[in-house]
């Protein structure tokens, strides 16, 4: 866990003026990965006070920019953000509560599949999203002792 200092280092070496939303957004986001806004707007204001919705949203704009955050865009959720950034990592979300959670690249060097086809493009990134039950939804899902496939 990054401590303040360590995350004023970040900012100027992103070329970026150290500010006290910048400081708190990336404190949000590295104790709580994979927020959506409103939940940093909330963790900010609880830690300064009066802050706009567009405040938060230029610093995430501009701290995702930078590369100190990834923004995650699940399929069928708000944009999420997340600290883990420069490796090629993946995602599985509940498709119940939409608890979403890191799993490590599958091979280990990015990206972490080939496409078949690549049309010329230079892949660098393969993005993955695993979708099922977290523990807790499938564990209050199933009738106990039943097949959870029918």
């Amino acid at each position: 866990m990054p401590t303040t200092t360590e995350r004023e280092r970040q900012l100027r070496e992103a070329g970026l003026r150290v500010t006290r939303p910048r400081l708190a957004v990336l404190s949000a986001v590295h104790d709580h990965p994979h927020l959506d806004t409103d939940a940093i707007i909330g963790l900010v204001r609880a830690d300064l006070g009066a802050v706009s919705h567009q405040a938060v949203y230029d610093v995430l704009r501009a701290l995702t920019g930078a590369g100190l955050l990834r923004r995650i865009e699940p399929t069928g959720s708000a944009a999420r953000y997340e600290a883990r950034v420069g490796d090629n990592h993946h995602h599985v979300v509940c498709r119940s509560c939409g608890e979403i959670a890191d799993v490590d690249c599958v091979v280990g060097f990015a990206p972490c599949l080939t496409a078949s086809v690549d049309h010329g493009f230079v892949v660098d990134e393969a993005e993955v999203v695993f979708w099922g039950s977290c523990p807790r939804c499938s564990t209050t899902s199933q009738p106990s002792g039943g097949n959870p496939r029918g």
